[in-house]
């Protein structure tokens, strides 16, 4: 009996400051939430961009509509994928999901540099053209990269390196697709190479900065 209440009296000592914690909601619905900013993003370019123009341009060429629609499709499965790895219970191999849209990116932004005509809605890009692609794809993933890493750090993800890759694979594939928005150029060698360059920076920028956030919320 006396050990009983030395007990209850430990328990009643340990849960007294003790406060209820608020539940989680599903990474699927955080995800949403996330893409649904970049949603109104998109609109907002929408509205003050040529939207019909860059329709025609996009499905004049097959590779020109292949790699919008994966970049996009990258997004959203790696965004989807980040706020599965943020929490502690998920396995590693969540970020394979945005791998196929992925490769595909890469592999109909290629075919676009091997094609031997131009599409007549897109332009040649001007020699400082590709700067102000370069500039326009960090400026849109910096806040796209801070609000994924708030929303992240909710969680306790194990993985903080491999969480804010992914993250970062989501933020800047959707700085690439907004692009297409104020981009009326042709596909060529230098601008898959810029547009390649803008994504590993963001990607490492995500890795040493949001993955040191993320490793702070697990100590």
């Amino acid at each position: 009996m006396i050990q009983s209440d030395s007990n209850d009296r430990l328990i009643q000592a340990l849960g007294a400051n003790l406060t209820t914690v608020r539940r989680l909601p599903s990474p699927g619905l955080r995800a949403v939430l996330w893409l649904a900013i970049l949603g109104s993003m998109a609109v907002a370019l929408a509205m003050v961009s040529d939207a019909k123009a860059m329709s025609s341009r996009l499905m004049a060429a097959p590779d020109m509509w292949l790699a919008a629609l994966a970049s996009m499709l990258t997004a959203v499965l790696a965004a989807t994928a980040a706020f599965e790895l943020s929490l502690p219970d998920r396995k590693a191999t969540w970020a394979l999901l945005p791998l196929p849209t992925l490769l595909l990116w890469i592999g109909a932004s290629g075919m676009g540099c091997l094609r031997t005509w131009s599409v007549a809605e897109a332009n040649p890009m001007p020699p400082d053209q590709p700067e102000h692609c370069l500039i326009y794809i960090l400026g849109i993933s910096l806040p796209l990269s801070l609000l994924l890493i708030v929303m992240l750090r909710r969680g306790l993800s194990l993985r903080p390196n491999l969480t804010a890759i992914i993250g970062g694979l989501a933020c800047a594939s959707a700085a690439a697709t907004l692009l297409n928005f104020i981009h009326p150029y042709d596909a060529a060698a230098t601008d898959l190479a810029v547009h390649a360059f803008a994504v590993v920076i963001v990607i490492l920028a995500n890795t040493i900065f949001g993955g040191r956030i993320l490793m702070s919320n697990t100590r």
